[in-house]
């Protein structure tokens, strides 16, 4: 048996046999045989009929659990795989049609819950896929199968595995997007919600029969197994099944029943003493939590519906006095508990805590459907306009009235704003990971009472101001004021006016709150004056963005100066951490002053960094590290005195952190922001700091998907930084750009940036022979395949190139360059996109031609050309004719085309540098005296006539050009990076700055005729060719 398992997978024939050997292999102890069958299953996953044999396996009773488990698991798997009919190697329909035909039959009697499980979910996905086109008959065929397994003397192990199967069919099409599948499960759930009505009732009433006469074990605990499979189908029927639950009589009757039901289940599991056995009360509880998630997702998914059920507005009412209720015994009552040991049972939520929670997220819903409707995308007929309208109206009048509002406000605070006992206990075990727990982020309020309290008082005071603001800091008055020892209650207040700071700023004086009583409470030294030390450092980073004056920032930073001192026993872990990640805020608000913070400087990034080094889970680490990053950034050039102690951190958390990818992204922005605000003087880190980026850029590196895109933002952070002439260690990473250029994902933007940032910092390295012809060719192969703006950048850096070039070595350098423009086909490719353009220019009507390339990327394109033809138009010309040689294109017919769609193009180009750019260009291809540039005369005198009006506009000085620059007068007052310098001198040293345009275009005409022979011949020869309009125009100028 094992040797067929192990043979190679394609010796092994697929029958049912070798598949049972197989699967025993696969369930077996030994490693080696394990390898060969999963191997095995993998090939055979594509034959046909695997499927089938596969479902053989399982319905086979004789083989063991374990075998048949692994086989209804690949069957499954397999479903997703290949059973959607666009699946490549897709199943046939005959094996379809066989699985279809025992899918039922195998689930309803199979006697392990675990099977039965794997193949109710196997039936689901099934009929996702085939309900109702190929499988019409799937959801009648369950129901009638549950309207017999309900019936006296049926097996009874029929009726749960049924329920089973019809919950997640249920729940399968129920999370579908499609309005389709949507549609059909519309269709069927109507009678599937009457069977499932009436059993579960008629269940419910069983059980409880049973439990009034004294319980015990037995039949009873079937009955409540399976009302529970049914209320959980139940619940999602009703809200996935119907469009306007409200409108469907069995809904409304349903719903009147359950709410009974949902007090009767609450009574049962919470009065003392306890009669039910765990067993029983643990069921009766999960059928508590199904009912409660139906009436919270009916308010959520149904908003309206949910309103104008019956005795809704009741119901809520109940919840409510139910949380109010249980949050009596929530808190600490008193402030001696601080001075007690704490003892406090771990145990899983009480049902109570549950269904606490479950009743403040359902008054949010209740909230959000009156102030924040979902918006719906789809027509509304008058009825649902209505629907919605009164809802919203008995929300308003019945539930959320002034009197609740202001009761919820009072209770949230006072009872669920307060500590408990377990929160001090676990403050004192594990500080770290209770701070942690602490700050919660994304949806972790709908999994805790206490942050989704917060939720729900922030959505009050929101939108009842009008009437809570007032109570609420009459309220914070009576506790404000250090003599004030109730550290309990003044702690929940202040988290109330530190959760409300957007909505009560214009009522409360902060600054006045702040120098009166804060700077004299966090430096009270008494048992208990922790939890206000880390509830102020909260508050501080709540309101420094809302309302804090600049003249009070440095009792901010003195606040927090004394609360990361280590030093102070009463400044324990927990305020230490909230105080360094609070400062975050602090640091990044807009009206931080650098210079302001500078005396504290010292004292509050040492004990961050040291506090840094004290914790020891990665997530706390990373969350301070996140802190220093911010301030790194915000004090921009005053870092450098502290730079090597935050330097020295960094190889020790880099080494720690292992696998854990975030932190070393943290790291690598820390450094960028570092290298950044410290410009040239960060270049004794790059030995540091180069290996991090090799490493992570490298293309057999395994960081590379984890860590690419924060390493290229540091390593253009040091090509930025980084003076001329560049190291050797710096030049040696250029290389792996063209790696990059070839993922052609969204770091394709910032490899294109650094590679123009080497062109300007190192122009003879980045264009020696063998580092030129690969950066080009790798340039050459993103064209056309780029949108228009990332075309844009691909066309500027060759730009760059041809100009780095002709500055190192004139005319022969850019020759040298045109050459690999030749050789590595980007000229070739250059020219294709523009010739296209001009076929298409060339022809209309039905057989019209369309370019590939629009009008943005076309002037991108003859951009590249006209730089070199403003570099040398001897090398423009050979180019030209070596391209058209190429296309097996005559010199003049290339020409030709090319200058009639430049100048024809020519007029949609808007930008002024480049039209001024492309006139100098196409001017200086006079120098050649040819005919097929003379010949182009007046096209030549239009572009000069309308660049220089343009250039002229507005302008004092008719013969001046507004963008021929003073370079002197432009320079920076401040230091700049190294870059920012570069990139100035290639602005200012750009020929279409630095050349008078009508200065240039007079010497150029003149230079035409004096080469023609003088006025006279130029004017026979040439000009009269020229309308007269446009001459005319042109001599308004006063050129020549």
């Amino acid at each position: 048996m094992n040797g067929a398992a192990e043979l190679p997978s394609e010796a092994n024939p697929l029958n049912f046999q070798t598949l049972l050997q197989t699967l025993e292999a696969a369930t077996s102890s030994s490693l080696l045989q394990v390898r060969a069958a999963t191997s095995q299953l993998q090939n055979w996953e594509r034959q046909q009929g695997y499927y089938n044999l596969l479902q053989d396996a399982f319905i086979d009773k004789s083989s063991s659990v374990d075998v048949r488990y692994l086989a209804v698991i690949q069957l499954k798997n397999g479903i997703d795989k290949y059973w959607r009919r666009t699946a490549s190697n897709v199943m046939s329909k005959e094996e379809k049609s066989v699985i279809r035909s025992r899918l039922y039959e195998s689930g309803i009697n199979e006697p392990d819950s675990r099977l039965a499980l794997q193949n109710a979910l196997v039936i689901s996905k099934i009929i996702r896929f085939e309900f109702p086109a190929d499988w019409p008959d799937a959801i009648t065929d369950i129901v009638h199968l549950l309207r017999l397994a309900a019936q006296p003397g049926a097996n009874p192990i029929h009726l749960p595995r049924v329920l089973l199967i019809l919950l997640h069919i249920i729940k399968e099409l129920s999370t579908a997007r499609l309005q389709r599948l949507r549609t059909n499960l519309y269709s069927v759930t109507p009678e599937t919600y009457q069977v499932l009505g009436r059993i579960y009732i008629e269940k419910v009433q069983i059980w409880r029969a049973w439990i009034q006469n004294g319980g015990g074990e037995g039949a009873g605990l079937e009955d409540i197994e399976n009302s529970l499979l049914a209320i959980k189908a139940l619940r999602r029927l009703m809200i996935a099944g119907y469009e306007f639950p409200n409108r469907e009589k069995e809904v409304q009757e349903f719903w009147t029943i359950i709410r009974d039901q949902f007090g009767d289940f609450l009574n049962m599991v919470t009065s003392e003493p306890q009669q039910l056995t765990q067993p029983i009360q643990r069921m009766i509880e999960k059928h508590l939590l199904q009912l409660s998630k139906m009436h919270l997702e009916m308010a959520r998914t149904h908003p309206a519906a949910f309103a104008l059920l019956p005795d809704s507005i009741n119901l809520v009412y109940a919840y409510w006095k139910f949380v109010s209720k249980f949050g009596e015994n929530l808190g600490i009552k008193s402030a001696a508990a601080l001075h007690s040991d704490i003892a406090v049972d771990e145990e899983e939520p009480k049902i109570q805590e549950r269904l606490c929670l479950k009743g403040l997220l359902l008054i949010r819903a209740c909230v959000k459907m009156v102030f924040t409707p979902s918006p719906s995308f789809k027509y509304r007929q008058e009825q649902d306009k209505e629907e919605q309208k009164l809802s919203v109206q008995m929300m308003r009048a019945n539930f959320l009235t002034e009197s609740f509002v202001r009761e919820s406000m009072e209770v949230i605070v006072t009872r669920f704003f307060v500590f408990r006992s377990i929160d001090l206990q676990e403050w004192q075990e594990d500080p770290e990971e209770w701070e942690r727990k602490e700050e919660g982020e994304g949806d972790s309020w709908e999994f805790s009472i206490k942050p989704c309290s917060e939720r729900l008082f922030l959505d009050l005071v929101t939108h009842f101001k009008d009437f809570l603001i007032e109570p609420l800091i009459n309220v914070f008055y009576s506790v404000s004021s250090p003599d004030n020892e109730d550290i309990l209650f003044k702690d929940s207040v202040y988290n109330a006016i530190g959760l409300s700071a957007a909505v009560i700023h214009k009522s409360l004086d902060f600054d006045a709150f702040l120098t009166a009583t804060l700077v004299a409470e966090v430096q009270k030294s008494q048992p208990g004056c922790n939890i206000l030390r880390r509830r102020i450092a909260i508050l501080l980073g709540q309101w420094v963005s809302v309302k804090i004056s600049t003249s009070n920032r440095h009792l901010v930073y003195q606040i927090f100066q004394h609360l990361l001192d280590a030093a102070d026993p009463y400044n324990d872990q927990v305020v230490r951490l909230t105080a360094g990640k609070q400062f975050k805020n602090v640091a990044d608000e807009w009206e931080f002053e650098p210079n302001g913070f500078m005396p504290y400087a010292t004292e509050i990034l040492g004990r961050i960094m040291a506090l840094i080094e004290e914790v020891s889970l990665t997530e706390t680490k990373m969350t301070l590290l996140n802190t220093v990053s911010v301030i790194v950034e915000r004090l921009e050039y005053r870092i450098s005195p502290y730079a090597d102690k935050i330097v020295s951190l960094l190889p020790s958390l880099w080494m720690q952190s292992g696998e854990e990818h975030l932190m070393k992204q943290a790291i690598l922005t820390i450094l960028t922001r570092l290298i950044t605000s410290m410009k040239d003087d960060s270049r004794r880190y790059h030995e540091m700091i180069l290996p991090l980026i090799k490493s992570a850029v490298e293309p057999e590196s395994e960081t590379r998907v984890y860590l690419l895109e924060d390493a290229l933002d540091l390593w253009a952070s040091i090509i930025v930084q980084t003076p001329s002439p560049a190291s050797p260690d710096v030049l040696s990473l250029a290389p792996y750009l063209l790696s990059i250029f070839e993922l052609g994902t969204e770091t394709l933007r910032q490899a294109l940036d650094i590679t123009e940032s080497y062109v300007l910092l190192a122009p003879g390295e980045m264009l020696t022979d063998e580092m030129r012809n690969n950066l080009i060719g790798g340039l050459a192969s993103l064209l056309g395949t780029l949108k228009a703006d990332a075309n844009g950048i691909v066309t500027h850096l060759m730009e760059v190139a041809i100009r780095a070039a002709n500055t190192l070595g004139g005319e022969q350098a850019v020759e040298v360059m045109g050459k690999s423009l030749l050789d590595t086909n980007f000229l070739a490719k250059v020219l294709e996109g523009l010739r296209e353009s001009w076929e298409a220019h060339q022809t209309t009507g039905p057989n019209k031609k369309y370019s590939s390339i629009d009008g943005i990327v076309e002037t991108d394109y003859f951009s590249v050309l006209a730089r070199l033809s403003l570099a040398s138009p001897r090398i423009f010309v050979g180019l030209m004719e070596a391209a058209g040689m190429s296309r097996g294109e005559s010199f003049e017919q290339t020409l030709k085309w090319i200058l009639d769609e430049w100048f024809s193009h020519f007029e949609n180009v808007g930008d002024p540098d480049k039209r001024k750019l492309m006139c100098l260009a196409l001017t200086r291809l006079l120098e050649s005296g040819e005919t097929w540039i003379l010949s182009r005369l007046q096209d030549l005198i239009i572009m000069w006539t309308d660049v220089i009006i343009e250039l002229q506009e507005g302008a004092e000085d008719k013969g001046g050009d507004l963008i021929y620059w003073d370079a002197e007068g432009l320079k920076p007052d401040t230091p700049e990076a190294p870059e920012d310098e570069r990139r100035r001198n290639l602005t200012f040293t750009d020929p279409v700055h630095t050349i008078n345009a009508i200065d240039f275009i007079r010497s150029h005409v003149q230079h035409a005729i004096t080469a023609c022979g003088g006025q006279e011949v130029f004017q026979q020869m040439w000009l009269a060719n020229v309308d007269q309009d446009v001459i005319a125009s042109f001599g308004k100028l006063g050129i020549v």
